[in-house]
């Protein structure tokens, strides 16, 4: 995608763009998607009913945690962008290669687990905000299931990539919401460059949820996910300046949403108001807020479902046809690649399957979610990291550098400590009192 080649690539009698910066423009878009998607898509059902709580119990006090996860988030999905350039590959692919058939089916494994259990909860979070609104799940949630097959089985990349992204930006909503219920941007900016402790002072709550917010800011499938979309939107050398600026776009507009979302759970916090869940707070928002806003928070609900859904099923069935060696991109229509798409409309299918089963347990497969992904997080990163430092892989340009090294195994470190915390605190709840 570099200028030459979109201007032999341009059709006749298209407008060539002359002014250098216009080019910059138009590459940058032309390369934009990846990064913000990613991004933005971990802001899921999970991680609404997370930043939510988090506001409810403290109030802004933990907004700073956003802020301190901004450049952490980024050097970890650029990592994942310069291999998915060097290398035209996916993740699971390179694991396979480089480390073996056990290491490659072991990360697989874990992959395909941890990602079916949080793509339950995204259908779980359809149900709730459907039921809210009056509509009944065993309806809804099949609807759901449609439409996100529908997302992908076109075998077209970039109508996929249009979608998505307008389903990222609509979470803008937040900012409004924040707006609306919150005690104003100077408060949220204050905290969030501050750090200070809520009342009560250090808690084992106030651990656990630090520790879910880390968690659900960076999740296993987001190594997986990104590596392949670049590989499959066939990005290069050339785009690499691009592709950080779209990870970078995508990782401060990410964080600014989470933090409207906190922001929106402070209401509660601020009113003393009670829930359980974002869509129960919705309704109680509403005699405070208008109905619009409790329209508004469960219909970004199922946005953030839908997106968290897709995505993680693409990462999911982008990683088995990788291993498997079958034809696996959005390029390709379902007969040349039905491996691929089969995989997509299974996980989903039978997700979507599972909520609507009267007294699942949908409460042990969350705390499983949780567990798991924490467990997983670190290793998948010592992968990305070590693959990182292959001369032989990556070429002198885009190897580590030495200061990448210490900020990665910083991450790695502080990423293995908080994952042993959060699981002996699901575990074992007692275990750590203050």
């Amino acid at each position: 995608m570099s200028n030459d080649a979109m201007a032999m690539a341009a059709p006749a009698g298209a407008v060539t763009v002359k002014k250098k910066w216009m080019r910059e423009v138009v590459t940058f878009l032309m390369v934009f998607g990846p990064g913000i998607i990613v991004m933005e898509a971990d802001n899921d059902a999970g991680a609404v009913s997370t930043y939510v709580q988090a506001g409810a119990q403290y109030g802004l006090h933990l907004l700073w945690v956003l802020a301190l996860l901004l450049p952490v988030t980024y050097l970890v999905q650029e990592m994942v962008v310069r291999l998915g350039i060097a290398t035209g590959q996916g993740h699971a692919a390179m694991i396979y290669k480089r480390f073996g058939k056990w290491w490659g089916h072991f990360s697989l494994i874990d992959l395909q687990l941890v990602n079916f259990l949080t793509l339950v909860t995204e259908f779980a979070a359809i149900a709730l905000a459907l039921g809210k609104l009056g509509i009944p799940p065993v309806w809804g949630v099949p609807a759901a299931a449609v439409g996100l097959l529908l997302l992908v089985l076109t075998g077209s990349y970039l109508r996929w990539e249009r979608i998505v992204v307008c389903l990222c930006l609509v979470d803008m909503a937040w900012l409004f919401i924040a707006w609306r219920t919150g005690p104003g941007a100077s408060a949220a900016l204050s905290h969030a460059v501050a750090p200070t402790l809520p009342p009560g002072g250090l808690t084992s709550d106030l651990v656990y949820l630090v520790i879910a917010i880390v968690g659900t800011t960076i999740a296993p499938w987001q190594l997986f996910f990104q590596q392949s979309c670049v590989a499959d939107k066939r990005l290069r050398f050339s785009d690499l300046k691009f592709a950080r600026l779209d990870t970078l776009v995508g990782a401060v507009f990410t964080i600014i949403v989470a933090g409207s979302m906190m922001v929106a759970g402070s209401a509660a916090f601020s009113h003393g108001i009670p829930f359980e869940d974002p869509a129960q707070l919705a309704m109680e928002l509403a005699g405070i807020a208008g109905e619009g806003v409790r329209y508004a928070i469960l219909l970004l609900m199922i946005n953030a479902a839908i997106l968290g859904a897709t995505t993680i099923s693409l990462s999911s069935a982008w990683a088995y046809g990788e291993v498997k060696g079958w034809p696996h991109s959005l390029h390709k229509k379902i007969k040349d690649a039905p491996g691929f798409y089969g995989a997509y409309a299974l996980f989903v299918s039978l997700a979507a399957g599972l909520v609507l089963i009267p007294g699942a347990p949908l409460q042990v497969i969350i705390l499983s979610v949780q567990v798991l992904a924490g467990i997983m997080l670190p290793s998948a990163i010592v992968f990305l990291q070590l693959l990182l430092n292959d001369k032989e892989l990556m070429g002198e340009e885009l190897v580590n550098k030495p200061w990448n090294n210490v900020a990665n195994w910083t991450i790695i470190v502080v990423f293995f400590g908080l994952s042993l915390i959060l699981a002996a605190q699901v575990l074992l709840p007692e275990i750590f009192t203050f």
